[in-house]
């Protein structure tokens, strides 16, 4: 049996970081080269909690509390804020938006349980990021984002270099989470750029991403999360196979300013056909990035893993495993299951 890596995406809905770390620990060890601290409490629901950065800062007011946003199989009502009047865009600074302010309190228990011999001597501390495009789409009203998108931009750059500051570059990997980008470019999220043109919101996308990596420093580990979202355990939209996760990943390799040390790409639990998969033969990655795919369900156990593995085996041969998306919505009585599955489908 081949041994694979494990990839964790981020979000796993254990009490606090140290749980998370030590079920890690126990579950897999050093076959997953990265440990998240699993953004446990507000933060499992990915960017939701970012609400208070708009609602709290003085220069946003609420513009629609329960807005419609439905769009597939994401149907929550949603708050936007808008700039208030007479506010400058050019003139607004979001200060923090806590992202390095968490990541430094997980770090110092992953390197006190790592000095412990609690955690493999090999592995890094990972921090997943959402993109900024996710929390201007997420949380800005529709006739701003283009205005907004720089504020936000510019606040998470504070936050990478904030991060790579405290923890020690050979310590730290950064992941972007890329969801509202590849669901808009698929038909799914309405976009402030592209004008719905597939092929133009990839490039465009593709353009802020690189941007994006280039935040981060040469020597930390930089890695991308591609995800059509996971509300209800469902995407927001259904993709039709890998060619647009292909059109991303050779469009960041080839414009990225450093290298890409990872790509995570999402499988369907249901997608063992080869249609799926098939676009794979046009994925043009260098050496050294890694390959991972979101095939690990527990629907279909260890054996239905084994036959997802299989079918992107027709067209890849060297990948690690993930799930599609973080664990964050899931019962926690569940979590040592899947893990487990990740464990015999890691092989080795």
């Amino acid at each position: 049996m081949t041994s694979r890596s494990i990839l964790f995406v981020g979000s796993i809905p254990l009490h606090d970081a140290d749980a998370v770390f030590r079920a890690l620990a126990v579950s897999v060890g050093a076959a997953a080269k990265r440990y998240p601290d699993g953004e446990t409490g507000e933060r499992t629901q990915f960017i939701r909690w970012q609400k208070s950065t708009f609602e709290n800062h003085p220069d946003f007011e609420l513009a629609a509390a329960n807005a419609d946003y439905t769009r597939g199989n994401d149907a929550i009502p949603r708050p936007f804020f808008a700039l208030r009047a007479g506010i400058k865009p050019a003139d607004v600074t979001i200060d923090s938006l806590g992202y390095a302010a968490v990541a430094v309190e997980s770090y110092a228990s992953f390197a006190r349980l790592k000095e412990a011999g609690e955690i493999p001597a090999g592995v890094r501390f990972q921090v997943s990021l959402p993109t900024p495009v996710a929390l201007v789409n997420g949380f800005v009203e529709e006739s701003q984002r283009d205005d907004v998108e720089p504020i936000v931009e510019a606040a998470m750059a504070r936050e990478v270099a904030a991060i790579c500051d405290a923890i020690p570059h050979d310590q730290l990997t950064l992941q972007w989470d890329v969801a509202h980008e590849i669901i808009a470019a698929d038909g799914g999220f309405p976009m402030h750029f592209g004008n719905g043109d597939h092929d133009a919101m990839v490039a465009m996308s593709v353009e802020r991403l690189c941007r994006y990596l280039g935040m981060i420093p040469a020597d930390v580990e930089a890695g991308v999360h591609l995800c059509y979202g996971d509300p209800g355990h469902k995407h927001v939209i259904e993709p039709e196979d890998l060619s647009t996760c292909v059109a991303f990943t050779n469009g960041i390799v080839e414009g990225a300013p450093r290298p890409l040390d990872f790509i995570h790409m999402p499988v369907p639990r249901d997608r063992t056909d080869d249609a799926y998969f098939a676009p794979l033969d046009a994925l043009a990655l260098p050496p050294e990035t890694e390959l991972y795919l979101g095939l690990i369900h527990l629907t279909g156990g260890a054996e239905g893993t084994q036959r997802r593995i299989a079918a992107a085996e027709a067209h890849v041969r060297d990948f690690g495993i993930a799930t599609e998306c973080g664990f964050g919505r899931r019962d926690p009585a569940t979590v040592e299951a899947l893990l487990g599955i990740h464990a015999v489908a890691a092989g080795g």
